[in-house]
């Protein structure tokens, strides 16, 4: 229980997972564990524990009589997840501050120490990728976005401002290869969004490719038809004869 009087520790679960193919195939028994959190409407948030006992990844729900009935508490666990949780927190709110305030060795050597407990960890991957953009070393920024694509929880409302300020950033470095597929990436996890269609478009019209321009902006006028920048877009690219 924490202060609240509401569920807060490391549970685990056994199950059984399937391990080898054809002949040598076989099924063991595997321990999964789980940060455990009780919500205000008395579900129980689950988010697993990565090999540096540190939660990672989504967060499922289960009702309270599961967790209590199908889990197993493991108390003598909780202290070093939530020390080590805290430490990832610390960590990337130095990064920020650092980053805030220009100084992106520093900020990049915090984020680092958050990752190397939560490699999955997307203020920090989001932040030391901002840090080698601003430093211009595109080839190291390249393979921390290429981490970061592959992080769905990235794109979520969650992460909002700095998924914006992150793509912004791919652009103003040229890098809008990257752009574009940072957008599209987005789009398959919310293709309702005008805005992520107008930065697709945005991206498009820096790599001169008009059609693809156009495809986006006009997807993004059919889900807001009075979007300003995208009336806009459309109507230059419709004098200039672009599409």
């Amino acid at each position: 229980m924490n202060a609240e009087g509401l569920i807060e520790g490391v549970f685990s679960i056994e199950r059984m997972a399937k391990i080898g193919t054809g002949t040598t195939a076989r099924r063991v028994k595997q321990t999964a564990l789980y940060y455990a959190r009780e919500d205000e409407d008395g579900m129980i948030n689950l988010q697993g524990l990565n090999n540096k006992h540190v939660p990672f990844g989504e967060v499922e729900q289960v009702s309270k009589d599961t967790l209590l009935s199908d889990y197993l508490p493991m108390p003598q666990l909780f202290k070093e997840v939530i020390g080590n949780l805290r430490m990832v927190q610390k960590s990337v709110a130095r990064g920020d501050k650092f980053r805030k305030r220009g100084e992106s060795f520093t900020a990049e050597y915090e984020y680092a120490n958050a990752l190397n407990l939560d490699e999955q960890n997307v203020r920090a991957n989001f932040g030391i990728g901002l840090c080698l953009l601003e430093r211009d070393e595109e080839e190291k920024a390249k393979k921390v976005f290429d981490r970061i694509i592959k992080i769905d929880s990235a794109f979520q409302d969650d992460h909002k401002h700095l998924f914006n300020e992150y793509g912004i950033a791919l652009r103003k470095k040229k890098l809008s290869g990257q752009a574009v597929d940072y957008y599209k990436r987005a789009l398959e996890l919310s293709d309702t969004d005008e805005n992520l269609w107008f930065n697709l478009a945005r991206a498009q019209f820096d790599r001169q490719d008009w059609a693809r321009c156009g495809e986006a902006v006009s997807k993004c006028l059919e889900l807001n038809p009075k979007h300003p920048e995208g009336m806009k877009m459309l109507a230059y690219l419709t004098k200039k004869g672009l599409v």
